[in-house]
């Protein structure tokens, strides 16, 4: 584990943060221009991932708890496959357009549930549902557009870490803290 660059908790008491699993390189740049070209304003601001954690309001003291927690859970889960396919939608509950995670389903579960649990126990608002966002509060047209320009979207990759993220002042995502999953790659 290391802690990535200069993010700190930034001012005042209550700081809103997020965990997921950062999609790697060259995908990552690939989804995020995609998503730019469909018009989302988000696209520069939050970081190609699967979520883990949803974006939580916590108290700044609470960091080392928080990171301590999620260093156990880290120890007690293993790296896996992960398998991006094709697109899906939330729509009519909720207007996004993702790919679908088709392998690691199971293990992002697992994972999940674990961050979910202890310092970070929540309810959620939605069930948990491992996906990459491609296109969020957007119209239909562009989300339609979206849906269809990534419909043969493929990539598989190894998912060895998870991040912490805290959304700055300035509205964009940054990685705060990175936690490597133990073991080898679950198949």
């Amino acid at each position: 584990m290391t802690t990535m660059g200069a993010t700190t908790w930034g001012e005042g008491p209550v700081r809103t943060i997020g965990v997921a699993i950062a999609v790697p390189e060259p995908y990552a740049s690939e989804l995020r221009q995609y998503r730019a070209s469909f018009g989302d304003p988000q696209a520069d601001a939050v970081p190609t991932h699967v979520t883990l954690l949803p974006p939580t309001q916590v108290d700044a003291a609470e960091l080392p708890l928080i990171e301590q927690h999620l260093a156990q859970v880290a120890a007690r889960n293993q790296a896996f496959r992960m398998h991006l396919r094709g697109t899906a939608t939330f729509r009519p509950v909720s207007p996004v357009v993702f790919v679908v995670v088709t392998e690691g389903i199971s293990a992002c579960e697992v994972l999940a549930a674990d961050v979910l649990s202890g310092q970070l126990q929540r309810e959620l608002t939605f069930p948990y549902h491992p996906h990459v966002t491609v296109a969020h509060h957007l119209d239909d047209s562009a989300l339609d557009k979206a849906f269809e320009t990534l419909a043969d979207y493929d990539c598989v990759f190894d998912v060895t870490d998870f991040y912490l993220y805290v959304h700055g002042d300035d509205e964009v995502w940054r990685t705060h803290r990175r936690f490597a999953l133990s073991g080898p790659i679950v198949q």
